[in-house]
C-alpha cells in the first residue's frame, strides 16, 4: 500500500486529549480496513501564520499512514466535516522516517539553548566600553563628595 503523511491543525479551544481522540478515530478506521499508522507526533499548540476561522493558534498533529487511496479520500472527507479541525494536508511519500520530525527536533534544540549565559561584563547596552570612572561605586562617591563640598562649614 502507498504511504502518506497527514498534518492536521485543530482549534485551540479543544484539549490535547480531544486532538488525540481524532487521531485515534482515524487509526481505528484505518486498522479496520487493513492499514496501519506508522508515525504519530503531537507537535503542540503553536501560533498560526494568519488567522483561520478566528483562531490565532492551533494544535498540530502529524500522522504517517500506510493506507489505500480510497481510505485517504474518506479520511479527508471526514476531517473536512469535523468542526474541530481547521486545516489538514495529506501528501504521498516514498518512505516514512521513524526519526522525530524537524519540528520536534528543533523544539529540543530550543530547550537546550534557552540559557545563553550572563551578559558580558564591562559593557553598556550601547556597546561602549566602560572606563575606570564609569563604575557605580566611583560615581556614587563623586556625587557624595560634591554634595559635601557644596555645604558651608563641612570643610576641615
Amino acid at each position: 500500500m502507498p504511504l502518506y503523511e497527514t498534518v492536521l491543525i485543530a482549534r485551540n479551544d479543544v484539549t490535547q486529549q480531544q486532538v488525540e481522540a481524532v487521531a485515534d478515530g482515524i487509526a481505528s478506521q484505518l486498522e479496520s480496513e487493513g492499514g496501519t499508522v506508522r508515525k504519530r507526533e503531537y507537535w503542540g499548540l503553536r501560533s498560526l501564520a494568519y488567522r483561520i476561522k478566528k483562531n490565532r493558534k492551533g494544535h498540530y498533529l502529524l500522522l504517517g499512514l500506510d493506507a489505500k487511496p480510497a481510505f485517504i479520500a474518506e479520511m479527508e472527507r471526514q476531517l473536512g466535516l469535523n468542526e474541530d479541525v481547521l486545516r489538514f494536508m495529506t501528501i504521498r511519500v516514498e518512505t516514512i522516517d521513524e526519526a522525530p520530525s524537524a519540528i520536534l527536533s528543533r523544539k529540543s534544540d530550543e530547550r537546550e539553548r534557552s540559557f545563553r549565559g550572563p551578559k558580558p561584563a564591562g559593557r553598556f547596552d550601547s556597546g561602549r566600553r566602560r572606563g575606570y570612572d564609569d563604575r557605580e561605586e566611583f560615581r556614587a562617591r563623586d556625587e557624595f563628595v560634591a554634595r559635601d563640598e557644596s555645604r558651608p562649614g563641612t570643610e576641615e
